[in-house]
């Protein structure tokens, strides 16, 4: 899912505020009665149920999967709330992106370079990288940036709360 995302979020996102910007209704979207942080919250909430509806429709895979052998339930629950919440992350940088440019094409292209350094931040490549001149407590706050790391821990069966917790600040943020 990390490498779906990497492309899918950016894709849905690069129109959430560049095309706002490039068409001039900007503007008038920031004259209506409504506070600047609904707006983002409205655009961003949408984003990612339009994400959660398109994650919903693998549900009959899982359906076929219970009917022909015996999958551990918990496991694939887990993956689904992992995939969601990595999604909000993922769509959380790729709005934000969005927001700081007209041109949809850069913001999709700037999307996927900032959401694959999240992505790639935790793997060995990197961290061998870091950690031949770099002290290991910097090494140690490089990967935790990692969504793979976070996400991999998800989709094991395991939902702990400070992965949840790293997707939500991340979102908010």
């Amino acid at each position: 899912h990390p490498w779906l995302y990497l492309f899918l979020m950016p894709a849905i996102s690069m129109r959430l505020w560049a095309e706002e910007r490039k068409s001039g209704t900007i503007e008038f979207l920031m004259s209506l009665p409504v506070p600047f942080g609904a707006t983002v919250l409205g655009k961003f909430l949408a984003a990612w149920a339009f994400t959660a509806i398109a994650l919903s429709l693998t549900f009959p895979m899982w359906l076929t999967v219970n009917y022909l052998g015996n999958p551990d339930n918990g496991v694939v629950l887990a993956g689904y709330v992992g995939s969601l919440v990595m999604a909000g992350g993922y769509l959380a940088i790729s709005s934000c992106i969005s927001a700081i440019t007209k041109n949809q094409i850069i913001a999709f292209v700037t999307g996927v370079v900032v959401c694959f350094i999240f992505t790639i931040a935790g793997q060995g490549l990197v961290t061998d990288f870091f950690g031949a001149f770099a002290p290991q407590w910097v090494v140690d706050l490089i990967a935790s940036f990692s969504f793979s790391a976070h996400f991999d821990a998800i989709i094991e069966g395991v939902i702990d709360i400070r992965d949840i917790i790293y997707f939500l600040t991340l979102i908010a943020f």
